[in-house]
């Protein structure tokens, strides 16, 4: 009974958050304290197991990033970077987008990508204002760019560590095999949105002419804290990108960042502490919990369970079911607690393999459905929960559908382009 229990109450939450006839947040807390009510997730270990509790480092590496992110906007950086962005544009919309998703493409791959969205998102928030243009379809592109270029590597996607972790492959081993088809999903993506945000780029020579007037040196307020900020978040940049050579996790290096940053700037806490998307923080820990309810009761483990004895010992076909089953699983449930409970399902399946090559196709079937699922849903993965609370923040709502109506057809091109991949490279 538990299972269907579970089931229902997590449909009943996904469909409220769906349609938002009611606040995410409230939705979120009374769903997972219903289903800890009822006995459906496990007790105390909730809060303390690693893969069926709350992922606590996904929720650090939020706050720590936070914290330096809004230390780093008090010095007037996001509004040179803006301003420097809108002017190299020359205000033209389609040439701006393209700018940002390019931006946030190279970086993701290196920074994680909530951490990318992150710090872009400020900055497409500040040029679409100056440019009075809605930044909701470049918040939008830029998540869904973010998601495809974090998956070329072992640190670009929170997933990617989980199953580098559990099939013992190497930053090297991702680079190699994911790097090429996120090169060219990527490219296509970026010709797409010239058709997917066509009514959104309507260009304004009075608009553009005066941001090309503004001199960005002056958007700078304080350049000694600025070198200070830099030189943290560089340091915080080489933490991530050394995360399987020091086993730090990604949320330590973000959390004495931010602490060591709060230091060196002499900033008040309690003004940087506002900026902290705290509703965003609470949304994360009640669908971490409601998805523990669902792993719990073996509901996700029953589905990934069946999908593979149907392909039997046809390869290619579990590579397939892999890939297009986690592609809209991972749409709908968070994709780093779902590659927690599958990662364990590939590994025996890929134990059975016939040679090794079949085997880490499997793996990579596994990673290209799990990352490019990610941008199925507004739910589907964390840099899509984060850019939509920071657009809420500064005013400028994007509804689940808004998101999604996008994020499908996207998920769509990149799932069907992954698969034609693995069969041309791995069958």
């Amino acid at each position: 009974m538990s299972p269907f229990l579970a089931l229902g109450i997590f449909a009943v939450a996904f469909f409220f958050i769906a349609t938002e006839k009611a606040d995410k947040v409230k939705v979120v807390l009374i769903a997972s304290g219903a289903m800890a009510l009822l006995g459906i997730v496990p007790g105390s270990e909730v809060f303390y197991s690693e893969h069926e509790g709350i992922d606590w480092n996904v929720i650090f590496l939020l706050l720590g990033m936070m914290v330096i992110v809004g230390i780093i906007k008090q010095t007037g950086l996001f509004d040179y970077l803006a301003i420097w962005a809108a002017k190299r544009s020359r205000g033209k919309p389609y040439r701006l987008m393209v700018l940002l998703m390019g931006l946030t493409a190279v970086a993701s791959p290196f920074l994680d990508n909530v951490t990318t969205v992150m710090l872009v998102a400020p900055v497409t928030i500040v040029v679409c204002n100056r440019l009075r243009i809605a930044p909701q379809p470049y918040l939008i592109a830029e998540v869904l760019a973010s998601n495809i270029g974090g998956a070329a590597t072992l640190i670009g996607d929170p997933p990617n560590i989980i199953i580098g972790s559990r099939g013992g492959l190497s930053f090297n081993d991702f680079l190699v095999h994911m790097a090429p088809i996120v090169v060219v999903v990527f490219v296509v993506f970026v010709l797409f949105t010239k058709v997917l945000f066509r009514n959104s780029f309507q260009y304004n020579a009075e608009h553009a002419e005066s941001v090309m007037a503004l001199q960005e040196r002056r958007a700078i307020t304080d350049t000694r804290l600025l070198w200070r900020c830099l030189a943290v978040l560089a340091l915080v940049v080489v933490g991530f990108s050394l995360h399987s050579v020091l086993h730090v996790e990604p949320s330590v290096v973000a959390l004495l960042g931010a602490g060591l940053m709060l230091l060196v700037s002499r900033v008040d806490t309690e003004d940087v502490l506002r900026e902290v998307e705290w509703p965003t923080l609470v949304f994360f820990m009640g669908l971490f919990v409601m998805v523990s309810g669902l792993l719990h009761t073996g509901v996700i483990g029953a589905i990934g369970d069946w999908s593979i004895s149907v392909v039997g010992d046809n390869y290619f076909a579990a590579a397939t079911a892999l890939l297009f089953g986690s592609s809209v699983l991972g749409a709908f449930f968070d994709n780093i607690p779902y590659v927690a409970t599958m990662a364990p399902v590939v590994e025996g399946l890929v134990a059975q393999a016939p040679d090794p090559q079949t085997g880490q196709a499997l793996w990579w079937a596994f990673a290209l459905g799990a990352d490019f699922g990610g941008n199925g849903t507004a739910v589907a993965a964390s840099a899509n929960v984060v850019v939509l609370g920071m657009a809420a923040r500064a005013g400028h709502r994007i509804t689940f559908w808004q998101f999604t109506r996008y994020g499908v057809l996207v998920t769509v091109l990149s799932t069907l382009m992954a698969w034609g991949y693995v069969w041309l490279r791995y069958f």
